[in-house]
């Protein structure tokens, strides 16, 4: 189940300079997939039996561990990850900790979905993380609380069984099990500290409440959609023009490379599902010397249907939120948007609803994940 490389042992005490220099890390083959459980999307670390040294909800901040060597605090070193106290045994006969010790913490998914791979990032922590690591899931409807989760009669699946890590370095696990998961329980053997924890995999959507909702964003992360390929990604993932919520900054969008030839750049994106598209949103949201000049958006009904343009090539203007109604839906289960010549968009937005063909697979499926 672990990706290689794999990653053991202890990095070298901290001594001065880049602290991600000696940083051990590897090309996964699931990174390309939505975190499942991104702050964005709504995930949360809601309970944890332990955070004397640093809190949990460090675990899920999008952007990469920091380190200080200067910052202490009045129970000691200050560390950007989630971690707990050395485990003591019963007495002076037995100071050890028991084989079965541990820490736990609980994980909500922002979106639902099928668990592809995850890295258990141990940055900065080069003598004070866990000796092994485990990860277990479970699907429950609502909003359930911690107890809910921890009660004895929730069936939970093992994604990763208890496995040595490495400390300072990102340690990956390829999952393969085809079910859709709501939460997480990350456990560390016997104690110590995570840094980071990204949950990659495909969103599953819940039918019902997409069938409630009527019109929806149709491309939306959160939703089911998915980009499947991009020209250029030299500055930022095209995935973020999918993501919850306006952008923020320039780079919480898409943006390449300034191109020096007659070409142009462009986005492919899965639907959720089968749908009829009415509306589309083109923002610019921060790119104001960046922004894409024009733009052109084109459907596709299947992988190998033929591109119909519903969306002439259009004038752009930066940092705007621009709107357009088509004039009679768009069937399809693919879009494209082409941007000319180059530069970026913040986020892409495709309004509508699923055909009935589309929401009877979409129902289907989510039964066979066990939704």
């Amino acid at each position: 189940m672990t990706a290689t490389p794999h990653f053991t042992g202890d990095a070298s005490p901290y001594g001065g300079g880049d602290p991600y220099a000696d940083y051990r890390t590897a090309d996964f083959p699931f990174t390309h997939l939505v975190d499942l459980a991104d702050r964005r999307l709504g995930g949360g670390v809601i309970a944890a039996n332990d955070e004397f040294f640093a809190e949990r909800e460090n675990l899920l901040k999008p952007e990469p561990a920091a380190f200080d060597p200067e910052r202490f605090g009045h129970k000691g070193k200050i560390m950007d990850g989630w971690e707990t106290r050395r485990r003591r045994g019963t007495g002076a006969a037995e100071p050890h900790p028991t084989d079965e010790d541990h820490d736990w913490a609980l994980v909500r998914l922002g979106a639902p979905g099928v668990v592809r791979g995850l890295v258990v990032d141990t940055a900065h922590f080069r003598g004070n993380y866990p000796q092994s690591v485990s990860v277990e899931a479970t699907s429950l409807p609502g909003s359930p609380s911690p107890e809910d989760l921890l009660a004895p009669d929730v069936k939970w699946t093992t994604l990763v069984p208890r496995t040595a890590v490495g400390g300072h370095a990102a340690n990956g696990f390829e999952v393969d099990e085809e079910q859709r998961f709501t939460h997480l329980r990350v456990n560390q053997h016997p104690d110590g500290g995570i840094a980071r924890l990204r949950v990659h995999g495909e969103v599953a959507p819940d039918p019902a409440w997409l069938a409630a909702l009527g019109t929806f964003d149709l491309v939306a992360l959160e939703n089911g959609g998915e980009v499947e390929d991009a020209s250029d990604r030299f500055y930022s993932p095209a995935t973020n023009t999918i993501a919850p919520g306006r952008s923020r900054k320039m780079d919480d969008g898409w943006e390449t490379r300034r191109r020096r030839d007659r070409g142009n750049d462009w986005i492919r994106y899965r639907l959720v599902e089968q749908s009829e598209i009415r509306a589309v949103e083109i923002d610019t949201a921060y790119l104001k010397g960046n922004a894409a000049g024009w733009a052109a958006i084109s459907v596709c009904d299947g992988e190998e249907g033929e591109r119909a343009e519903v969306l002439p090539r259009t004038r752009l203007q930066p940092d705007t939120n621009h709107r357009f109604v088509l004039p009679e839906p768009v069937r399809g289960t693919h879009v494209r948007i082409d941007i000319f010549p180059d530069g970026g968009i913040s986020r892409l937005r495709l309004f509508g609803t699923l055909t009935e063909g589309g929401a009877a697979r979409l129902a289907a499926r989510h039964e066979e994940l066990g939704g």
